[in-house]
């Protein structure tokens, strides 16, 4: 399709929907042929338009306002569904790669991008874990919370204690039914997560059930203490979800940063490398254990226990919390 009118008018002369430019632009690109990259490119995209047209979006219809900013809190909110379990890591990047080439293909030129969608999502695809997680120092995890308390995040305060108890996402942390989990642990003495699991994973055909020990036992204490009133979870009666990570999960960020800690879902994989030293008695390859040569029947079963306990359907995805087996 020949542009409609000048490269300068309105999303580049493209037309006037963001929607309906972005796929024009790309089949100029590609020049008609590349049908299945073009039609990935176009999905990608249009969850991309979705989102500016949202409350949590800029509210834009036009690409020429969109510049490097507008890309950075797509990335944010990216982010934000990738740490509570709701997208995976290789699927935000790819639209943010996506967005990348469409913005190239309606602007002509390389100037409003991101430059690495890993890094701007500041995660890695889920694969093999080249560094030690941060956050398995209990230490490290009560400066951050104490510091969250300080600046008056409590509830930020009470995902990161819960996340690095049990190995909840955050959107589980968020949305754990804490009168039932509390419950569950004094009667029971472990607690079964299934509030805002990934992928409908809920009820009894889903069971997530955890051993509790004083460190599950006082997060959820604390998390109560400071759960809204007339709430069940870390959500006040009148708040929604979304509200939630934009006013006060988002801005904990800075302070897990100023204290050595990359993200919510980093105290995920702390909780895994000391599942997988508890059931072994030998620290997580990640951590120089020798486990995994030594008795691999053994390494086998603490992977399967650990999988399970994240929610996770296969064993070989525990890989990414834990490190490899050689």
């Amino acid at each position: 399709m020949a542009l409609v009118g000048r490269r300068d008018g309105r999303n580049f002369g493209y037309g006037r929907q963001l929607s309906y430019a972005g796929p024009q632009a790309l089949k100029d690109m590609f020049g008609g042929g590349h049908y299945g990259t073009v039609k990935a490119h176009c999905d990608r995209w249009q969850a991309f338009v979705r989102w500016c047209r949202s409350e949590q979006g800029p509210g834009i219809n036009d690409a020429r306002q969109i510049d490097r900013k507008v890309l950075a809190d797509y990335a944010a909110y990216l982010r934000d569904a990738v740490e509570c379990g709701s997208l995976a890591i290789s699927t935000a990047q790819n639209r943010l790669s996506s967005v990348n080439r469409t913005m190239a293909a309606l602007r002509g030129d390389q100037y409003v991008k991101l430059p690495s969608p890993s890094k701007a999502l500041g995660m890695q695809r889920t694969g093999v874990r080249q560094s030690a997680p941060q956050g398995q120092d209990r230490e490290q995890v009560k400066q951050i919370v104490d510091a969250l308390c300080r600046d008056h995040q409590q509830r930020a305060a009470a995902i990161v204690l819960l996340a690095r108890a049990t190995g909840m996402r955050l959107r589980e942390a968020i949305l754990a039914e804490l009168p039932r989990l509390s419950r569950e642990a004094n009667d029971l003495g472990k607690i079964n997560i299934q509030d805002g699991t990934k992928g409908g994973r809920a009820g009894a055909s889903a069971p997530r059930w955890i051993s509790v020990d004083d460190h599950i036992c006082g997060a959820l204490e604390f998390a109560r203490q400071v759960s809204p009133a007339g709430s069940r979870n870390l959500i006040a009666p009148n708040e929604r979800y979304l509200e939630v990570l934009q006013e006060f999960v988002r801005p904990a960020r800075d302070i897990l940063h100023a204290h050595n800690l990359k993200g919510f879902h980093e105290l995920r994989a702390a909780y895994a490398c000391e599942r997988y030293e508890q059931i072994t008695h030998s620290r997580a390859p990640i951590n120089h254990g020798k486990c995994c040569l030594v008795d691999r029947n053994l390494d086998r079963e603490a992977r399967r226990q650990i999988s399970y306990e994240l929610g996770h359907g296969r064993s070989d995805v525990v890989a990414a919390y834990i490190g490899g087996r050689t």
